[in-house]
C-alpha cells in the first residue's frame, strides 16, 4: 500500500462545483424576511471635530426606517489587540471627531439602496476642520497635529528586537552598507467587497451573515461593542470572495448593520461599494526603512540594524502586529549573529493600514533581498553563494524569537541555481533576479486575549459511515475546506467524498481564530487530525473486540478497511464497524474532538516555510516599462497536502506580489485616495501574468499534520525583491522605492546616462 491514500493527491476542491457553476451563495446573495438596506455616511474631512449631526430630514424621508449615529452606540472603542486596551482606538461610528476621509459618522436603513443613499444627503453634519498630517515623517515632528489625544509625536506603538552585540560586531566588519528604502501602500482588491446582513430578533439574539476571515473574532468584537453576550451572537460566514488580511477585523458593514437592526428588529444588509472598499477599508502599511548591513570579505554576515517608520493611518487595526513582524522577518531567512530592530508606527490622517497577505514580510523581504544583492556585488560574490553561506538550516534558533525545525532553503538554492543555468544567456534588456524568504505557519502570540484553544475541530461519524467535520476555520478562497477535509479523510482511512465539512459558523462550529498568518493548515489541520484520531480510536476499540484483538494500537484504517498493521489482509469493513459501534453505544453518535494551541515560550510560530524565487523581467529602455516574463519558485512547505491548492496559491501570490513590486499604489492628496476604482487602480491582469514554474522541495515538519506547514502567504514575500534585482541585472539601475513604476525606471536610466 502507498503511504497516503488522500494526502498528496490532485483532487477537485470540495467547494469547486458550486463556485464554477455560480450556485455558491455569498453574503451579497442572502435575503432575509423583511430585509432592509443600509448605507453609511462618511466624513469628507481628513481631520475634524463633529459639532452636531441633524438626522431629522433623513428620518422623515419615505422609506427610511432607521438612522443611527455614534450617540446610538455604547461609545466603546474597538480593536483586535484586546490584551492592550490602549490600542483599541476605533469607535467605527464617530461621536466627537473624525480622523480620515471616509470615517463613518452615521448610517441609514431603508426599503432599498436608492432611498438609503438619498437619505444620506439629508443628514446635516456640522464639522470644525482641524489641521491634518498625512506623511509619517511629518507626523512625528514637534508641533505636528495630534491625531489621538495623549499620543506624543503621533507614535501609535513601537517595537524593539535585539540580540548579540550589534555595535561591537559592526567594528569587526570588512564592509558596511547603509541604505534607505520605501514601500508603498496596496489595496486588497477582494472580488467581494466588505458586507454584512445583520438580523436582531425580539428574543435578544443577533445573527450576522458576513464575509469574514474569522467568524469568532467578529462574534467576540461585536459582543464587546454592542453590550451583548458572545452566546447571543451568531456569526455565519457564507462563501467568501477573498480576504487577504482585510476581513478579520470588525468593519463598518458588520457594526452599522447590527446597530441598525438592533434599533428596529429588522434585518439590515450593508454592501460596500467598490469606491468605499478602496477608500474606507484598511490597506497594506507603507513603510520607510533605514538599514545597515555589515559583512566579512568572504560574505559572512555579521550584523544588521533596521529602523522602520510606518504610516499607520487613523487607527491601530492590526498595525502593531505588522510593525513587529516586519522587524522579525527582516532577520529572515539568514543567520545574523547580531541584530537590532526598532520600529515605529505613526498615526496619520489617512485611511487606516493593517494586515495584508505577508503581514509585513513582503516589505522586509524586498528591502533585505535588494540590499543583500547590493552587498554581494560590493564584495564580488555570487548572489546565490552569499545566500548559501548565510542561509538558515534545520534546528537553527533565532535568539529569543524562533526555533526552526524543518528548513529546505539550501535545497531551494540548489534548484534555482540549476534553473538559472538552464535559462542560459538572456536577451538584451532582460534580467534574472532572485530573492529568498521564510514565513510562519500561524502566530503563537495571543494579542486577542482568547481563553479558547487556537484551533478546534469536531468529527461526527454517522451510521452510514459518512463524516461531518465541524471547524471554525474560514474558507476564503485559499482552499482550507478542501485541505482540512483531506486531513480528516486520511486520518480516518476513508475517502474525501465521505467528508462533509461545516465551517465558519459560530452557532455550530468550535472556535478557531481564523484565516490569517497562514495558520489553518498547521493549526486547524492539527486539531482536525486529533479529532479524527479520537473518533478513529473509538472505532478501533469495537473493531478490536470484533476481531478478538487486544492491542488497538496495532490496528489501522485504510481505504475503508480496519486491519492489523502487520497483517493487512486480516480486518473488517469500516462501514460494519461504524454500525456496530453506534449500536454498541446505545445509538450514541461517534464524536471525536481535537484542539491545538502551540506552546513555545518566546517563540513566534510553531513552524516556518522557506523558498527562493527567480524572476525574469524585460525592461523597455525607451519608456521604462517593466514586463514580468517568467517566475520560477523553489519552495518547501513540508508534506504537500493538496498539490492543486499550492499551484493556485503560488499563481495568486505572484499576481499580488508582482503588482506590489511594479504597479500597485494608492497615491494620496490631502488625505484623499486618488484612484478608488478598477479603472484607475493598476494591478496585474490575466494577460499580464508571466509564465510560472514550481520546484517542490521535499521536507517534513514535525509540528505539522502529516508533516505539513504553510504554503500561501510566504509565496507572496519574495517577488518584489526578485523583480528589483532582475531590473538591476537587466539595465543596471537600482530602485529602492516601491512600486517600481516606468517613471522611476526612466528617471534612473536618465540619471545613469548623465553619470557616465
Amino acid at each position: 500500500m502507498s503511504k497516503y491514500s488522500v494526502i498528496g493527491k490532485k483532487v477537485r476542491r470540495v467547494d469547486g462545483t458550486e463556485k464554477v457553476t455560480g450556485s455558491a451563495k455569498y453574503t451579497f446573495d442572502t435575503v432575509l424576511p423583511g430585509q432592509l438596506y443600509g448605507k453609511i455616511l462618511r466624513s469628507p474631512h481628513p481631520h475634524a471635530k463633529i459639532l452636531s449631526i441633524d438626522t431629522s430630514k433623513a428620518e422623515k424621508l419615505i422609506g427610511v426606517k432607521a438612522v443611527v449615529t455614534g450617540k446610538d452606540t455604547l461609545g466603546h472603542k474597538q480593536g483586535i489587540w484586546r490584551r492592550f486596551p490602549e490600542l483599541c482606538d476605533e469607535e467605527i461610528l464617530c461621536r466627537a471627531k473624525v480622523r480620515y476621509i471616509g470615517d463613518p459618522v452615521a448610517a441609514v436603513a431603508a426599503i432599498d439602496e436608492d432611498t438609503a443613499e438619498e437619505a444620506l444627503d439629508l443628514i446635516d453634519v456640522e464639522y470644525e476642520p482641524l489641521p491634518a498630517v498625512y506623511d509619517p515623517m511629518d507626523a512625528i515632528k514637534e508641533g505636528a497635529p495630534q491625531i489621538h489625544d495623549g499620543v506624543e509625536l503621533n507614535i501609535n506603538v513601537n517595537r524593539h528586537i535585539e540580540w548579540g552585540d550589534v555595535d561591537e560586531a559592526f567594528k569587526k566588519c570588512d564592509h558596511i552598507r547603509e541604505d534607505k528604502f520605501k514601500c508603498s501602500s496596496q489595496a486588497h482588491v477582494c472580488m467581494e467587497t466588505h458586507c454584512a446582513n445583520a438580523s436582531f430578533g425580539y428574543d435578544g439574539k443577533l445573527t450576522v451573515y458576513t464575509s469574514t476571515q474569522s467568524s469568532y473574532y467578529i462574534q467576540a468584537l461585536l459582543a464587546g461593542m454592542l453590550g451583548l453576550r458572545e452566546g447571543d451572537i451568531r456569526v455565519i460566514k457564507p462563501y467568501t470572495g477573498g480576504g487577504f488580511g482585510s476581513k478579520f477585523e470588525l468593519d463598518g458593514a458588520q457594526f452599522c448593520a447590527s446597530v441598525l437592526s438592533m434599533k428596529i428588529c429588522k434585518p439590515v444588509k450593508i454592501i460596500f461599494t467598490r469606491e468605499e472598499e478602496f477608500t474606507a477599508s484598511k490597506r497594506r502599511t507603507p513603510m520607510y526603512y533605514f538599514v545597515r548591513l555589515g559583512a566579512k570579505k568572504d560574505g559572512t554576515l555579521l550584523a544588521k540594524e533596521v529602523r522602520v517608520i510606518t504610516e499607520g493611518g487613523a487607527y491601530t487595526g492590526m498595525g502593531a502586529t505588522a510593525l513587529y513582524l516586519t522587524g522579525f522577518f527582516s532577520s529572515f531567512p539568514y543567520k545574523y549573529p547580531n541584530y537590532r530592530y526598532d520600529g515605529y508606527r505613526v498615526y496619520t490622517n489617512t485611511a487606516p493600514t493593517s494586515a495584508m497577505r505577508g503581514f509585513g514580510a513582503p516589505q522586509s523581504t524586498f528591502v533585505g533581498e535588494s540590499q543583500l544583492d547590493m552587498m554581494a556585488e560590493d564584495l564580488g560574490i555570487d548572489p546565490i553563494e552569499i545566500r548559501r553561506k548565510n542561509g538558515m538550516t534545520p534546528n537553527y534558533v533565532v535568539p529569543g524569537q524562533a526555533f526552526i525545525q524543518s528548513c529546505g532553503l539550501h535545497q531551494c538554492l540548489d534548484e534555482i541555481e540549476k534553473h538559472i543555468k538552464e535559462r542560459g544567456k538572456l536577451p538584451p534588456n532582460h534580467g534574472m533576479g532572485i530573492a529568498a524568504y521564510g514565513f510562519m505557519s500561524g502566530g503563537i502570540f495571543n494579542w486577542f486575549d482568547t481563553p479558547y484553544a487556537f484551533a478546534s475541530a469536531l468529527v461526527r461519524i454517522n451510521i452510514d459511515g459518512k463524516v461531518d467535520l465541524f471547524t471554525g476555520a474560514c474558507e476564503i478562497g485559499q482552499g482550507s475546506d478542501t485541505t482540512l477535509s483531506m486531513i480528516c479523510a486520511e486520518e480516518l482511512g476513508i475517502g474525501l467524498e465521505d467528508i462533509r465539512i461545516h465551517s465558519g459558523d459560530t452557532g455550530i462550529c468550535p472556535v478557531d481564530l481564523g484565516s490569517w498568518g497562514s495558520r489553518e493548515t498547521l493549526m486547524n489541520g492539527n486539531a482536525v487530525k486529533m479529532a479524527a484520531a479520537d473518533a478513529k480510536r473509538q472505532l478501533m476499540e469495537f473493531a478490536a473486540a470484533k476481531m478478538g484483538v487486544n492491542i488497538v494500537y496495532d490496528m489501522d484504517i485504510k481505504d475503508h478497511w480496519i486491519h492489523l498493521v502487520d497483517r493487512p489482509e486480516r480486518g473488517v469493513s469500516y462501514y460494519d464497524v461504524v454500525k456496530a459501534a453506534i449500536r454498541g453505544k446505545d445509538g450514541e453518535t461517534i464524536i471525536g474532538r481535537g484542539h491545538y494551541t502551540p506552546h513555545r515560550k518566546g517563540m513566534i510560530s510553531p513552524a516556518y516555510s522557506f523558498g527562493l524565487q527567480a524572476a525574469e523581467v524585460e525592461v523597455d529602455t525607451e519608456t521604462g516599462k517593466v514586463k514580468l516574463v517568467h517566475v520560477t519558485t523553489a519552495h518547501e512547505s513540508g508534506t504537500v497536502i493538496n498539490p492543486v491548492g499550492i499551484t493556485g496559491q503560488l499563481e495568486g501570490a505572484i499576481q499580488m506580489a508582482g503588482g506590489f513590486g511594479f504597479c500597485e499604489d494608492q497615491p494620496i492628496d490631502e488625505g484623499k485616495i486618488l484612484n478608488p476604482s478598477f479603472a484607475d487602480y493598476k494591478f496585474i491582469r490575466s494577460l499580464d501574468m508571466p509564465e510560472t514554474k514550481i520546484l517542490e522541495i521535499d521536507t517534513y515538519e514535525p509540528e505539522g499534520p502529516f508533516g505539513a506547514k504553510e504554503a500561501g502567504e510566504g509565496l507572496t514575500n519574495p517577488t518584489a525583491g526578485a523583480i528589483a534585482n532582475a531590473i538591476y541585472k537587466a539595465v543596471g539601475v537600482r530602485i529602492t522605492d516601491l512600486p517600481i513604476t516606468p517613471e522611476k525606471v526612466l528617471r534612473a536610466l536618465k540619471q545613469k546616462k548623465k553619470e557616465k
